[in-house]
């Protein structure tokens, strides 16, 4: 890219925006010609070796490609999308790299918008679907723009450069692979290709370096594994566990979206387990890593386990998943060892969990932040435990008509697969939910009915009417 052709685009006239445009085609020729950046190959994989059918990538991402192009730009569908459709799998959605500027893009598209400060992007509008548009940036200061680190970690990556650059800023090699439509052939800067046929998880970089720019990819790691059954190279499956303490780096509200991205995407549970083997659980969720140590195979491991599995065959089927019910489970461990406590000082067990529930939070935001509309749901999902150990009068009634009662009875089947002094409190509970309304009184109150106090008239005098 140009240097300096960023800070006049959205204000030049036309006749600068054609000359920025040539050089900009010069600049990629001459790229071609010299084999692109020093050190750098370019495989490029035909579609007989890479099999990628056009019609299953989105019209919009051909459409943005196309216009890219034929502005005398350079555009790619790059990253998951093209790993996903090598794979055989459906993609989420795609991302077009470009070496055209935002400012460039914007002016291509009345439907853009651009976003971003630490990663500044286009996003380009069709209806509710948005194609993500993302300028070559380089790995170093030596293209056009702004990047700066803070104590190693990357917070501001705009320094803009060629497509080589930008297939070795990435982070695993399988994410730098790029689909040109056109020639329907795919670019391979770093080995990817034959990483993702073997299945191996390969970071580009020194590792060290790679991960202190930014502390979350050891979670991408974790979530890229689990997701694809792929292994880890063996220097990084070393390294994680020895630098996991730098996502205390991150903010939490951050940490809590990764944290969704792998626990409600389908593969919970081998996330969960990769996260252990890495180490990198203990800094997530310190307490109820404290409450796992030892356990192998025994509570509280299991009703996460299952906790994990019930989360995965849900969304495997296409049902709804809520992220309260599962940070229930991960964290009711260490509340529920908590109000013990509480009650063996004279807490009542309803008071007990939510001093209890208060400790905890006020931990655990500390690692990672969970915003109030999973929170609340989460508190009142252990609060109503106790009230399932009342089988008689109008308590019952009401817990069966609470809105979190669902929720709550779930969570309670969950408990009663790890714990058989629940079950038949579980059975109760699964039978009277489904009886008819006059059977629900009847369990609840006994079948006792209020007597109704004949009213007693006044006495007619004798002789009247």
């Amino acid at each position: 890219m140009l240097p300096g052709a960023g800070d006049h685009a959205s204000t030049s006239s036309k006749p600068h925006r054609d000359l920025i445009k040539g050089l900009n085609k010069m600049l990629n020729r001459a790229r071609g010609a010299l084999g692109g950046r020093a050190g750098v190959e370019c495989r490029t994989i035909p579609f007989e070796q890479h099999g990628i059918n056009r019609a299953a990538i989105s019209n919009n991402a051909l459409k943005v490609i196309e216009r890219l192009s034929a502005g005398g730009f350079n555009a790619y569908i790059v990253g998951g999308g093209v790993r996903d459709l090598l794979l055989g799998h459906e993609p989420k959605d795609f991302d077009v790299a470009t070496d055209a500027l935002p400012e460039e893009v914007k002016h291509l598209f009345r439907n853009c918008r651009l976003i971003g400060r630490r990663f500044r992007l286009a996003h380009v509008h069709f209806g509710r679907d948005i194609v993500e548009v993302a300028t070559f940036r380089a790995n170093s200061g030596n293209g056009t723009g702004e990047r700066r680190l803070e104590e190693g970690r990357l917070v501001r990556d705009n320094v803009y450069g060629g497509i080589e650059d930008d297939a070795l800023r990435r982070d695993f090699t399988i994410n730098a692979l790029y689909y040109d439509p056109r020639a329907n052939q795919v670019l391979d800067f770093t080995g990817g290709f034959d990483d993702l046929k073997s299945g191996l998880l390969r970071l580009i970089g020194d590792p060290k370096r790679r991960f202190r720019e930014d502390p979350v990819r050891m979670l991408r790691a974790a979530r890229f594994c689990a997701k694809l059954g792929f292994r880890l190279e063996p220097q990084i499956e070393k390294l994680i566990p020895e630098i996991g303490d730098l996502l205390g780096d991150i903010s939490p509200a951050r940490l809590y979206d990764e944290i969704l991205k792998l626990f409600l995407t389908g593969h919970a549970l081998s996330s969960f387990e990769q996260l252990r083997h890495l180490r990198i659980f203990e800094h997530l969720f310190p307490d109820t890593d404290a409450s796992l140590q030892g356990e192998d195979e025994g509570y509280p491991r299991t009703l996460i386990s299952r906790a994990m599995a019930n989360t995965d065959r849900r969304v495997e089927q296409g049902k709804p998943v809520i992220p309260a019910f599962l940070f229930a489970a991960l964290l009711w461990d260490p509340v529920r060892l908590r109000a013990e406590e509480l009650v063996e000082d004279g807490a009542g067990e309803r008071e007990a969990l939510e001093q209890a529930a208060e400790w905890l939070m006020a931990r655990q935001v500390k690692h990672t932040a969970i915003p109030k509309r999973a929170s609340w749901p989460m508190r009142e999902i252990w609060f109503l435990q106790p009230r399932f150990n009342k089988r008689q009068g109008k308590g019952v009634l009401r817990l069966l008509g609470h809105p979190r009662f669902r929720a709550a009875y779930d969570f309670l089947l969950l408990r009663a697969e790890t714990d058989d002094s629940l079950r038949e409190l579980a059975q109760w509970w699964t039978e009277i939910q489904h009886k008819p309304e006059g059977a629900q009184r009847q369990d609840a109150l006994g079948g006792k009915k209020k007597k109704r106090r004949r009213r007693r008239g006044k006495r007619k005098p004798e002789g009247s009417g």
